[in-house]
This record gives structure tokens, C-alpha cells and sequence, in this order.
């Protein structure tokens, strides 16, 4: 069978199993009759989009489940967890089953240092003292491999990199030695570098711990380059319903479900347009520095300022038709150059002059249709588009403020017919953010940031949110619509594959630095800058 797992002569049973696993929030259905089993030691992704119950599943597992009916067997240690108490469930959790959440920031306890989180798990789960808990900790840390961390476990969580903090998660879960260990997108939204930095961390612990008692590992994703390089095989949902489960090598090189195939077939592919060499120039950015003034400890409780270069002499270009791209790891300010581009951050020296002109010399009025020329799409639709206001009031605010002779039902008509050019009908006229899936929310912010017919579009992230299949129609409509407008982007990301689909050039930064700008395709090939061949290979490994 090909879900069947791994399973040794001295215990043939497998770890976990679930048999005709059913999951329902009222009338809706979320996992469809799903059977699967998990081996002692083994590793196994669980792949697909959003909505299609990855993660339910796996708080199924946990019986963390809230309001939802649950029905079927969920077999761990040839025990049905369904049939025992909310106390026995907290004894296992954490100690036999521990789990890596997707967002760290949101899973760990701001009021509580890392050392304190990591601990408790110890203490509640093992009953030792406080004291050894905490050099137990300690032990956790520096085993994930982060840089001291007797000084670490002091911190609290928003003190850490994302990096950091997802080590933090998994020293946590990894706290009480479990048996299986649930991973839900566990490098999501992380540089390529700290990506596989990560992924090189879970194959050694789950070495490590599968000598000593068979730590399984459950991963939830849709990278498919993880999947590639960490299971050894692949369980496939659509929809809540398992469609396809086995080997690695089988899924990728032979895919028997259609919706398999749709998957993988769902890389970034590039078809953009040579930009003509008489293309005008939209943005032009000479030796552009951001400096921000910094509190450094001092003696007795004194502040003395200190300062932090968050952009170094940065010179960049952007003409019509054509795709810049930005990418590097967090912190190396790409994102606060993308916001000196659209002077939304002041810059301590240089020149940024847009369409022939300097920004600084726009004055009043000039300056809201300066606003209107040049527009930006969030990594995050959720958090940028709002919760309040309907979709046709989210899109036509701009249109209200820079286009006031417009009427009421000529707004709604440009609303319509620019939500109709990003796939979205009428009917999403009178609905909420929350109403729509998040491929659906990026197309709507992408609508709001069109609809004033800008010269400029900044795309900060666009899709390091999205399934692989959404992100490669958000790819592919942002395409469309840069021929259809003669659109100038400067595209932020740490994606590679994205940036080889998308830019024309592209723009390396480290530190605040641009160290190797040039050719997309000359970069990639043959890049100069070690920095540049770390990301490449880091890309490649991840």
C-alpha cells in the first residue's frame, strides 16, 4: 500500500496512525475519511494548499481541536487517542507528541523569556528542579545552534531574528524528547540561508533522537524543495481528502493524481518581456543612505545615542516595463530601501529622483499625485487590507482621494473593471477581507494599488505567503498586467526561484549594502560577490 510505513521486526506497529480520520465545523467538512500510518524514525510530508486540512489534521492528532466533530481512529503507540481524557491528552503533549508551529512570534509568550517557555516544558512534563531545567535549556539552545545561549535563554521572543525564534520552537519541542514530532510549515515566510540552515537542523536531531527511540516527524508544507530534500515520503491533500501518498522519488518523478501533477508543475516560470532599450526611466537612485539613531546601554542607567546604517550608499534604476528585484536576507534592508524608493522613509544622504524629477522638490499638492504614481502590495494582504471596509471601499479609497471628480457609480465602475483584470467578479463588491482566501486577498491589494493607474509598483513579498500554485497565478497575472500598463517593479524577496521568474535585474544586499547588481541571468549563473553564491547555494540546498 502506499501509505504504508516503515516499520522495524521488532516493532512492526506503526507509530502513528490514523484510520478514516473525519473532521467537521458545522456543516463544513475539513478532513475527509483519511487513513494514514507513520513509521518509528521515518519522515513524512503532508503537502498541499491552503484549506486543504494539513494542519487540522495534525491538531486533530493533538485533539486540540475546538468545536469541530471528530470521528475515526487516531492510533498513537496502538492507543486511540480519541478515547482518552483532556488530562491523560496533556500528558502526552509535549512529551510524546511535540509540535512546531508555523509562526513563532504568535505560538511563543511574549511576557516570558525564552529560557522560561522552554523550561516549564521541562519541569511539567519531566519534574525536574528548576535550576537543571534551565541548564537543560540552555543545552537545547546551543544544540539548535544558536550563538550563546546562556545569554539567549534571557531573552524574550521579539529580542530574537525569525531564525532564532523558530530554533527557539524547536528546542522546545524537543524538550522532552518526543516520539513524534508534528512540524507545521516550519521555514515559512525565512531566508533561503536560515531556510536551510533549518532543514539541516531537523535531519540531524531527528538522527540524533531516532537512535535513541524512533522520533518520527510529521511535515506539514507546501515547499516542494523541502519535501524534495527532508522526507522519504510524500502524503498528498486536496481538499481534506487524502489524494496520493508515496515515496519521494515516485511523487516527483511519476505523480499519478492530477492534482499531484498541478502541484509540481506549479514553479515560478518566467515570461517576462525584453525591455526595450529606448524604455524611459521611471526611478532613479543615487548613493541613497538610511540612518537611524539607536540607545546603547551606558553607565548608571544613561542612554547614549548610538547609530545604525540600515542603508549604505545604495544606487539603483528602474525603467518602464521592467522588473527590479531585491533580495537578501532579513535585516539586510531591502524592505527600508523600498520605502526611501517611495519616500515613506527619510534618507540621510543621496538623490531619488522619479520620471525626471527629484522627490524632495514635490511640494503639496504635487505630493498627492506623486502618491497616486507611485503604489505598493504588502507581504501580508490580511494585516494591510481592512477588516472594516468592504472590498469596493478597500479599492476605491485611493480613486476617492486622488480622482475626487469622480462620481459615486464612475468609482464603482473603475473598481469593477480593475477587480474584474486581477480575477475577482462584482459579486466581492459588498464582502470583507475575511471572506476571501489568501491568494484572493493579494489579488484584491494588487487591485487597490493599480486602480490609480500608477507609473511604479513596489511588491514587498507578494507571495511568500501563498501556496505554490496561487503564487504562481499571482506571478503570472502580475506579468499580464506590467505588458498591459508598461508597469515599472521593484520586487522584494528572498525567494530566488521567484526572483529568476520575475526580474529583469536584480540587486543583491548584505548588511545595508548592495554588493553585486546586474543581469538577472548573468547574476545567477555567474555571481562575483560570495555573498551572492552563499544565497545561490543556500537556494538550492533549501
Amino acid at each position: 500500500m502506499p501509505n504504508t510505513p516503515h516499520t522495524d521486526a521488532a516493532s512492526p506497529e506503526p507509530l502513528l496512525s490514523l484510520e478514516r480520520l473525519h473532521v467537521r465545523f458545522g456543516e463544513t467538512v475539513a478532513v475527509n475519511d483519511v487513513t494514514l500510518a507513520i513509521g518509528r524514525g521515518e519522515r513524512v510530508a503532508l503537502v498541499g494548499e491552503s484549506g486543504s486540512g494539513k494542519s487540522v489534521t495534525a491538531l486533530a492528532v493533538l485533539r486540540l481541536l475546538r468545536d469541530a466533530q471528530v470521528s475515526g481512529a487516531i492510533r498513537f503507540g496502538g492507543e486511540d487517542l480519541t478515547k482518552k481524557s483532556e488530562r491523560e491528552m496533556r500528558g502526552l503533549r509535549g512529551s510524546d507528541i511535540a509540535m512546531i508551529f508555523q509562526e513563532p512570534m504568535t505560538a511563543l509568550n511574549p511576557l516570558y523569556t525564552i529560557g522560561e517557555q522552554i523550561a516549564e516544558t521541562i519541569v511539567v512534563h519531566d519534574g525536574v528542579p528548576p535550576v537543571e531545567a534551565k541548564r537543560r535549556a540552555v543545552a537545547l539552545l546551543a544544540r539548535t545552534g544558536i550563538a550563546e545561549p546562556g545569554k539567549r535563554v534571557l531573552s524574550y521572543p521579539h529580542q530574537l531574528s525569525g531564525g532564532q525564534r523558530q530554533r527557539a520552537m524547536i528546542a522546545m519541542a524537543l524538550a522532552c524528547r518526543p516520539r513524534l514530532l508534528l512540524a507545521d510549515e516550519p521555514t515559512t515566510a525565512l531566508d533561503v540561508t536560515i531556510r536551510a540552515q533549518i532543514v539541516d537542523l531537523l535531519l540531524e536531531l531527528q538522527r540524533d533522537e531516532g537512535q535513541k527511540r524512533g522520533m518520527a516527524v510529521l511535515l506539514i508544507t507546501h515547499d516542494l524543495n523541502l519535501v524534495r530534500r527532508f522526507a522519504e515520503r510524500v502524503a498528498v491533500m486536496e481538499r481534506g481528502t487524502l489524494v496520493e501518498c508515496a515515496s519521494v522519488d515516485q511523487i516527483f518523478s511519476a505523480p499519478q493524481h492530477p492534482y499531484t501533477r498541478k502541484l509540481l508543475e506549479s514553479r515560478p516560470r518566467r515570461a517576462i518581456e525584453v525591455v526595450p532599450p529606448v524604455a524611459a526611466s521611471v526611478l532613479e537612485a543615487h548613493d541613497v543612505s538610511v540612518t537611524f539613531r539607536t540607545k546603547l546601554p551606558g553607565m548608571e542607567g544613561w542612554f547614549r545615542k548610538g547609530r545604525f546604517d540600515a542603508v549604505s550608499n545604495a544606487s539603483v534604476s528602474v525603467r518602464q516595463g521592467e522588473t527590479l528585484g531585491i533580495v537578501g536576507e532579513s535585516g539586510s534592508g531591502k524592505s527600508t530601501l523600498a520605502m526611501a524608493l517611495l519616500g515613506l522613509q527619510r534618507t540621510s544622504n543621496g538623490a531619488i529622483v522619479f520620471q525626471g524629477r527629484p522627490l524632495a522638490s514635490y511640494r503639496g499638492g504635487e505630493q498627492t499625485q506623486l502618491r497616486s504614481n507611485m503604489q505598493v502590495v504588502f507581504q501580508d494582504p490580511f494585516s494591510s487590507l481592512s477588516p472594516r471596509q468592504t472590498i469596493e471601499r478597500i479599492v476605491g479609497e485611493g480613486l476617492a482621494l486622488h480622482q475626487p471628480q469622480l462620481d459615486a457609480q464612475a468609482r464603482r465602475e473603475k473598481v469593477v473593471a480593475m477587480l474584474h483584470e486581477v480575477g475577482i467578479d462584482r459579486t466581492a463588491l459588498a464582502r470583507y477581507p475575511h471572506e476571501f482566501s489568501g491568494g484572493q486577498r493579494q489579488r484584491i491589494a494588487i487591485a487597490r494599488a493599480l486602480v490609480l493607474e500608477p507609473r511604479l509598483l513596489v511588491l514587498d513579498e507578494p507571495t511568500s505567503a501563498l501556496d505554490v500554485s496561487i503564487q504562481q497565478q499571482v506571478l503570472m497575472l502580475l506579468t499580464g498586467l506590467q505588458r498591459k500598463y508598461n508597469l515599472g517593479f521593484v520586487f522584494i524577496s528572498h525567494d530566488l526561484a521567484v526572483i529568476g521568474a520575475m526580474a529583469h535585474r536584480v540587486a543583491v544586499m548584505q548588511n545595508g549594502v548592495i554588493v553585486e547588481t546586474g543581469d538577472v541571468g548573468r547574476i545567477f549563473s555567474n555571481p562575483t560577490h560570495p555573498y551572492t553564491r552563499k544565497l545561490l547555494e543556500a537556494s538550492l540546498q533549501a
